[in-house]
């Protein structure tokens, strides 16, 4: 099954046209094609998630309930975590930053596959569970579902986070600047679907959380913090507060830029939905650093 898997998730890739930049651009890809991880609906790590994400965020079998789902115990679940890599057009095109006096803006390119990865990722979502479906089994995808919120508590965090999944699938570890170092870089999106298919686990490398970060594992890099526009980086971590309030500077700004070419995404924060926003990210911490298209301590 999990050959079938990812031959499917490929040709999504590669044929659906929500993975592509708008004709003025390019009309390129924005991923390339995808890694894939499966984390065992009872690994206790989802435990030790409540204490470091937060006590709102859901193990897989509240998630499972949480949409409507009953009659299935944790080790009979499977969560299969999904790596959505940038192509080298997007990362390359990181160079071309823009100035302003009072703001640095990221590339166009950047911020449109920034943009447009929210819809192909929940598309990509809706077609596992079809996928699974039609295999005879059942699938939900926590961040489509009311159960997902963005927690704003001082701190931002949400009740499912797509990076811990990962961790858990064995795709990679976290980072100074909080992004997720995968085999293919940090920069990278992700997305998860549980299902109860009986796909076979991944096996994590280690279990610490930070052993593809150079910074942790051999203190030899800085470069996420010199590279934050915001100064949100330090050697004690990364202020989601201001990268936040960064955040939505860049989006004003690139809003006007891009203007019509950008899409709409809805957000649900502490358990109410938002008005549309447009996001368009900031992500200078993951570019032209040794974590962006790899992890970095395999080659040193």
């Amino acid at each position: 099954m999990e050959e079938q898997l990812i031959g499917f998730l490929e040709n999504l890739f590669a044929e659906s046209v929500l993975n592509r930049l708008p004709e003025k651009y390019g009309g390129g890809r924005i991923f390339s094609s995808p890694l894939i991880g499966v984390a065992s609906g009872n690994d206790p790590m989802y435990l030790k998630f409540k204490e470091v994400v937060g006590p709102e965020h859901l193990t897989p079998v509240e998630m499972w309930k949480a949409c409507e789902q009953e009659g299935i115990t944790g080790d009979q679940l499977r969560v299969l975590s999904i790596v959505f890599p940038y192509v080298a057009k997007i990362r390359n095109e990181s160079k071309n930053f823009v100035k302003l006096r009072h703001i640095t803006l990221p590339s166009d390119f950047y911020s449109l596959g920034r943009n447009y990865a929210n819809e192909f990722k929940a598309y990509i979502m809706k077609q596992l569970v079809k996928y699974f479906q039609e295999k005879g089994y059942i699938a939900v995808a926590g961040v489509l579902s009311e159960a997902f919120s963005i927690i704003a508590k001082g701190t931002f965090y949400s009740t499912w986070s797509e990076r811990h999944t990962a961790f858990a699938a064995g795709l990679g570890t976290f980072s100074l600047h909080e992004g997720f170092i995968t085999e293919v870089g940090c920069n990278v999106r992700l997305a998860s679907v549980i299902t109860n298919a009986p796909i076979k686990v991944s096996p994590r490398k280690s279990d610490d959380p930070f052993s593809n970060c150079l910074f942790f594992a051999k203190g030899t890099c800085k470069a996420c913090i010199e590279k934050c526009p915001a100064g949100a980086i330090s050697e004690e971590g990364h202020d989601k507060q201001l990268c936040y309030y960064y955040g939505r500077k860049v989006a004003r700004k690139m809003e006007l830029r891009l203007g019509s070419l950008l899409k709409s995404h809805v957000r649900r924060i502490n358990g109410k939905l938002r008005p549309p926003t447009f996001p368009v990210g900031c992500g200078f911490c993951q570019f032209g650093v040794p974590c962006m298209d790899k992890n970095p301590t395999v080659f040193e």
